[in-house]
């Protein structure tokens, strides 16, 4: 099973999320996450008036909401029976749309910065699936060499800081650099 220190380093490592009002659900993630599933992206947003993590896999897109006071609500799709996905962006926020079968899922008040990339990486682990690499994890390709170095430092300061252990840095490590 794994750590909640090593998904926060994943996540760290994603770059600008949104995780407003979400601390209960993202300390469920070890729980929640296969071992052999990585986070592709995550952001956070209002459904039927409460705060929900949504969270991307190469495998599944998953809706946690951990009540006020009690109570635990877990949603999930596989991408593979996503129909489609959009997005809109306001002034301010954004709203994500999945259609899952005949039923349409409305994430609104995310951060207006997080639900495009939030879409791209659904869109790239259906594509990935169709194309037949989702069963096994992808090394995220950053898109410059710039984004692996600020990557890598956020990881080492997070080392520097505690949060990772040395063995969870070098995973990290391998990761970004695809080894």
């Amino acid at each position: 099973m794994r750590t909640l220190e090593s998904i926060q380093a994943e996540i760290a490592a994603l770059g600008e999320v949104d995780l407003f009002g979400t601390a209960k659900e993202v300390s469920h993630l070890p729980e929640i996450l296969h071992d052999d599933e990585n986070i592709k992206y995550l952001t956070s947003g209002l459904m039927d008036g409460t705060t929900w993590l949504v969270v991307c896999t190469q495998k599944r897109v998953l809706l946690l909401d951990h009540g006020f006071l009690f109570g635990f609500k877990q949603s999930e799709m596989n991408l593979e029976n996503i129909n489609s996905i959009s997005f809109q962006t306001g002034l301010f926020f954004g709203a994500i749309e999945i259609w899952h079968g005949g039923a349409r899922m409305l994430i609104e008040n995310c951060d207006k910065k997080t639900v495009k990339p939030f879409t791209d990486a659904v869109n790239a682990a259906m594509q990935a699936i169709k194309k037949g690499q989702g069963s096994a994890p992808q090394a995220t390709t950053p898109s410059t060499s710039d984004d692996v170095v600020s990557q890598l430092e956020r990881l080492a300061s997070l080392m520097e800081k505690g949060i990772l252990s040395q063995e969870e840095f070098q995973a990290q490590k391998k990761k970004l650099l695809g080894l």
